[in-house]
């Protein structure tokens, strides 16, 4: 699974449309997270860094609820974006919070035990084992 690490506003432009997952690495203001609706029209979740989510506007929060985008606290930890513009989540992790999942686990103890292993926040955890993302 690959999430698309969006470092400044005027990146925004030239994301693909079909990005589903993005991480912004801003702090975003109200009209970037409306202009990245609008550029990526399939996106289902937006993660951004806690210190971030703490500062945003309750509206815009509600807005991606109605859209169906799940909005995520986190951080891409050790990504240097001058190398890749995606951070990368490997099969193996991916292949163990199904398994997890699938063996009947409840998704705090599966972002709890995953977290312990990998470097990625619980929240993107939760939403993996929740939605069942397979790519």
């Amino acid at each position: 699974m690959r999430l698309r690490v969006v470092s400044a506003r005027n990146e925004i432009k030239d994301l693909n449309a079909n990005e589903k997952l993005i991480h912004l690495a801003f702090r975003a203001s109200n009209v970037d997270f409306l202009n990245l609706m609008q550029r990526c029209p399939r996106l289902r979740m937006i993660q951004v860094p806690p210190s971030y989510r703490k500062t945003m506007s309750n509206a815009i929060q509600v807005f991606l609820d109605m859209q169906g985008i799940d909005l995520l606290e986190g951080d891409v930890w050790g990504h240097r974006k001058d190398l890749d513009e995606y951070f990368t989540i490997d099969d193996a992790t991916m292949e163990e919070i199904r398994n997890l999942t699938a063996n009947g686990a409840i998704a705090d103890d599966v972002a709890t035990q995953i977290q312990k292993k990998a470097r990625i926040g619980p929240d993107l955890i939760r939403y993996i084992a929740k939605t069942k993302i397979t790519a």
